[in-house]
Parts: C-alpha cells; structure tokens; sequence
C-alpha cells in the first residue's frame, strides 16, 4: 500500500527527467578499486531525508572502498520511473520502493536474489509475515524497512463531551467504531471523517480485518473474487455515511491529509488514516487540540497487509554483494529507528521499534503505532503481478463510484471482476 505519495506529480516529472539523464548503466570501479554504487532514494520529508543523508555519509566515511552516490526519486512515480529505467539499463543500483510494487519487477528478472547476502541478524529481526512480501519461489528480493498502518485518530475532548469512553486496549471492533461515530454525530458534526480519495489500499488492507483476500493465485494466473468478507470494509464505509450518515460523504473524495483542517476544527470526532498523519496533526494541530490514536480496528482479526518500503538491488548491477552490504548496514536498529520516527512509521525490526519507544515514551500514538507491526502479514494482492495496472485502472475509479453512492456494491464487486480480466489479459 503505498506509503505517503504526496509529492505534486509536476515536481515528480522534473525530477524523473533529471534522474534518467543523470543515472548510467550501475555502479562502476575506479582504477584504484573503489566501488560507486547508485542508490535512488523516496524519502521526501526533510527528518527523513536527513536520516537517509547521515546513514549514507556515515557508510562512505567507514568504507572507502564502496562509495554510496545518493540520488532522488519521487513516490509519485517511481513505477513508471523504474520501468524506464530497468528497460533502459539505467536502474540505480539499490532501488527504493515497497513490496506491493515490486512483484512485477522481480518476475521480469529486474531485481537480484539476496537471499545469500542478506545477513543472520537482518534475516532474523523481521517477522516471516513480513518477509513474505518481498519473497516468492524460495528467492528474497527486498530487505524491507518500514511499515505504515491505518488507526483510528480521536479528538478526544469531544469524545468524552459526547459522552463516550476513550477506547483502550488492543484492538477496537468495526461495531463499536460504527455505534461511536453515530454516537459523535451530533451538533453538526460528523462523528468519522475518512479521506478515500484514493481508497483502494485502504480497502484492500483492512478487508484482511475480516479475511478479505480479493485475489486467488499468484503472477499472471490470479484471479479476482469479491464476496462477502471483501465486501465487508467498503460496505461499512458506505453504510456509514448513508445511512447512519456517521461519515462526512464529502471527506470521502479528499486525500487523508486535507481532511486534518476539519479534526482540528472539530468537524469531525474521529478520523481513519494512516498512522504516519500523527506527524502533521503533532506540528499542525492547536495546542489545545487533545487527541489520541486508538486501538487497532479489528474484524475477525486485526491483520492488515503489510507492504513495507524496500530496498532491492538491480539484478543488472556488477556489485551485487557491495549493494547487499549496504542495505545490512542500512537495516540496523538505529538506522531504521531514525527512518522510522522522521517518517512516522513502523520499523520492521523489533529492535528499532524498541528504540522508537525508548526516544518517545510511546506518546503522540507512538505505543498504538508501534504495536501495529503485531498484526502485518502479507495480502494475497502482493503476489499478483498485474496488481498496479487493476488499482490504478480500475479499483480505484470503481470503488471511488461506490463510496460516492454512484454505483450499488453488485455493480461494484462486478467492475472489480470484470476489470481484472480486462487489464490481465
């Protein structure tokens, strides 16, 4: 699910166009052996994008024979951005990305094996179900990094004016979510806002809330089936601001950041996002905003897909061994806890996640955010070799129609079907 595509898609066409007359054929060796390798970084946000300078830095200062030249990519389009650069030859040597994107490439022989390069201590300090999503056939294709899930956020103040307990504990029900937005709706105000501009990786991952798979079989031969456990989160959603009208139907249409004016306003009791907007509501919000991120919404579960960021080195690269060194020295607790809180997401290392917790006291969310890595497991979409060509093409349009009260869920559940056979073909 993507991470945080927030970058304008004007700064993100500049930056391609610099990037591929920029980049060569891989990393290169100068005549007294010193390695250069070519790493193509997503970080945006100016913490991270510090972290990620200091970490490259501190690696060429201790390693003068593997020179890492840091350049910039942009989440907006780093898809079509690599798939020019892989059929160009002109891929970086270490690629950033995230599992849900890298499928494809690593089924088009795009990506190495790091199966053997990767050390003991990476390989033990991230959970199976998270290394399951950069894996497939025996062969590892990512380390993967960070994670995002999406939480409950509440203004806790009109919560308890409305006469409602601030939930604890480990896991919040869709029932009870649904019985307190309606509860909170009062006075003009919504008791849920929910920003679905783009509301296919939301729906996807939360359906593993209540086993929702959405695809059957793997690469090219999956298909598409939509019952009632998929249809379990998009049905809720459209219940709510239909019929209970709990869920303001205009913040449907926006992203999950234009929605936080309105929290802060007290438009909205609650809201769902992904837990990286505790970042902005933590600088945005009055001071005299109160707020808390709640238990994980749970179904039958509390399982949500996770489609951490990767790093991947390109099977075209001549220093595959030196790349997958770098990505050990990159993974350790400190690097990634640094990563972690200037992206306000989830380290896949419990190690990092405990200093996470150490340098903030688990305030601002933190303890919540944290213990999402607890329920991350890979989707059956991260298998799927067509995925991004279907989301894009047509989950996106036809779930945006849906929560826009313009299609009725039959309707719904036959576009996804259909879809998938037209753009799989």
């Amino acid at each position: 699910m993507n991470t945080k595509r927030i970058v304008g898609a004007a700064a993100a066409a500049t930056v391609t166009v610099g990037l591929l007359a920029a980049c060569g054929s891989g990393g290169s060796s100068d005549k007294n052996g010193v390695v250069t390798l070519k790493f193509q970084s997503l970080a945006y946000q100016k913490p991270t994008v510090a972290a990620v300078s200091k970490i490259v830095t501190t690696w060429n200062s201790s390693h003068p024979k593997i020179q890492v030249k840091l350049s910039q990519g942009s989440w907006d389009s780093v898809h079509d951005q690599l798939t020019t650069q892989f059929a160009g030859g002109t891929a970086p040597d270490i690629v950033h990305d995230e599992a849900a994107d890298i499928e494809g490439f690593s089924q088009q022989g795009y990506l190495a094996d790091l199966s053997s390069d990767l050390s003991p201590d990476v390989k033990k300090s991230v959970s199976q179900g998270v290394w399951d999503t950069v894996s497939s056939d025996g062969k590892t294709y990512a380390a993967p990094t960070l994670l995002q899930s999406y939480v409950v956020f509440a203004n806790t103040d009109l919560l308890k004016k409305d006469g409602i307990t601030v939930p604890t504990g480990d896991k919040l029900s869709w029932d009870d979510l649904q019985s307190m937005a309606k509860k909170a709706t009062t006075g003009g105000k919504y008791g849920l806002g929910w920003g679905l501009k783009q509301p296919t990786a939301a729906v996807l991952s939360l359906a593993l809330n209540f086993d929702g798979k959405f695809f059957t079989g793997s690469g090219q031969s999956a298909k598409v089936t939509v019952g009632d456990n998929e249809n379990q989160v998009p049905q809720r959603i459209h219940q709510m601001a239909y019929s209970d009208k709990s869920i303001d139907p205009t913040s449907l249409t926006q992203s999950g950041t234009d929605i936080l004016p309105g929290f802060y306003a007290g438009k909205y009791a609650m809201i769902v996002a992904g837990n990286y907007v505790a970042q902005q509501i933590t600088e945005q919000a009055p001071k005299t905003f109160h707020w808390a991120v709640l238990p994980a919404l749970s179904g039958t579960s509390a399982n949500q897909a996770a489609d951490p960021q990767t790093l991947s080195v390109a099977a075209a690269s001549k220093h595959t061994k030196e790349a997958a060194q770098f990505i050990n020295y990159f993974m350790s607790a400190g690097n990634l806890a640094a990563l972690g809180q200037g992206d306000w997401l989830i380290p896949t290392t419990a190690a990092a996640r405990t200093a996470i917790s150490k340098a903030t006291g688990g305030k601002s969310g933190w303890s919540q955010t944290l213990a999402g890595a607890d329920t991350q497991t890979k989707a059956p979409f991260q298998s799927v070799t067509n995925y991004p060509r279907w989301k894009d093409q047509i989950a996106t349009p036809a779930l945006q129609q849906y929560l826009s009260n313009k299609l009725s869920l039959d309707d719904l559940d036959k576009k996804l079907t259909s879809g998938w056979n037209q753009v799989n073909q």
